[in-house]
């Protein structure tokens, strides 16, 4: 049988309060003696806090749900940058006394129910639509953390990259170091989000160098390896003028090398190619990618940080934290 507050109690010779106290970490009134002759028995004996009865008295579940989209019969797929997200925000919980319950929802309506049936202190959403978490209104007021998001809903906080600067940068490297004819390949996109963000500061980075841009240059792609491969492959036909590729994530900018590499063509030698995340195929590739580098730590930690604010009741939604970014340059860019 699993060993009780009462048993360790009876073994020290004294009450349950004051093994209580000390397991919960409350010395105050405890002797420096009594403390360490209590650790020395729950050591010895093996006993293991019972979280639910813990949480039960605190009014406290201590979850942090991590909710991103899936649809019902799939298996649920992170992009590599927000695998690392998940990393980070995990760690920064954990150390806070936290724990991240991780589960795929297939529509927006079973946030709210994933909220109420795991009765969870707050929760961080990863993936859904602007327009998603528009509609987001959890009926017990739960906090809610948009990571990536450009929603306006006031009931969730927001944390996010600066996508325009990273779409800029990309860009403005690529011209200065004289590439006139540039891709853009990512996912189709809507009037908001983080796509579209990066799409419009890579447009302001033409606009800046006088330089015009065509949509005959934009390839919507999904951001995924085995798509970069398929529209490297087929670049040198479908886009013969073009010496440059921004891709809006590291992973498909990879697939974009390869598929290049296997048209017989060479990066950067015949095409220049940049990504964004930064994530480590970036540094495993060959060449090594150049890439727009997102702060993965800082945005797990403040995410955290805010959405604990709220759980604890010392915040409230407002506006959202932008994280700067920086362009990494390595090997996979040179002059056309």
């Amino acid at each position: 049988m699993p060993v009780t507050l009462k048993d360790i109690a009876a073994e020290a010779g004294v009450s349950l309060m004051t093994v209580s106290n000390v397991v919960n970490g409350n010395h105050d009134k405890v002797s420096t003696g009594t403390i360490e002759r209590i650790r020395a028995i729950v050591d010895r004996r093996g006993y293991v806090t019972n979280a639910s009865a813990r949480s039960l008295a605190a009014k406290s579940s201590r979850l942090i749900g991590l909710l991103v989209p899936s649809s019902e019969h799939d298996i649920l797929v992170l992009s590599p940058h927000n695998v690392a997200v998940f990393g980070f925000l995990e760690r920064q919980l954990r150390d806070r006394g936290y724990h991240l319950l991780f589960r795929g929802v297939s529509e927006k309506a079973e946030v709210d129910v994933a909220l109420r049936s795991w009765n969870l202190d707050g929760a961080v959403v990863l993936g859904f639509l602007d327009e998603e978490v528009d509609d987001f209104r959890p009926t017990d007021g739960t906090p809610i953390l948009a990571l990536d998001s450009y929603s306006s809903n006031p009931r969730t906080t927001g944390v996010r990259s600066d996508d325009h600067e990273g779409g800029r940068l990309a860009a403005a490297h690529l011209l200065s170091l004289g590439h006139r004819r540039i891709a853009f390949a990512g996912p189709k996109f809507s009037d908001v989000g983080l796509v579209r963000q990066r799409f419009e500061g890579f447009l302001q980075a033409h606009a800046d160098a006088g330089v015009e841009w065509g949509p005959a240059d934009r390839i919507a792609v999904d951001p995924t390896w085995e798509f970069g491969v398929e529209g490297g492959r087929s670049l040198a036909t479908s886009h013969p003028a073009v010496t440059a590729v921004f891709a809006t994530a590291d992973i498909l900018a990879v697939g974009f090398m390869e598929g290049i590499r296997q048209s017989g063509r060479s990066v950067p030698g015949n095409v220049s190619v940049v990504g964004f995340d930064d994530i480590d195929v970036a540094h495993y590739v060959t060449p090594k990618l150049t890439t727009v580098r997102q702060d993965v730590a800082a945005k797990g930690s403040i995410a955290a940080s805010m959405l604990l604010d709220e759980v604890r009741g010392g915040g409230a939604p407002g506006d959202p934290v932008v994280i700067p970014v920086e362009l990494v340059v390595r090997e996979s860019t040179a002059r056309p």
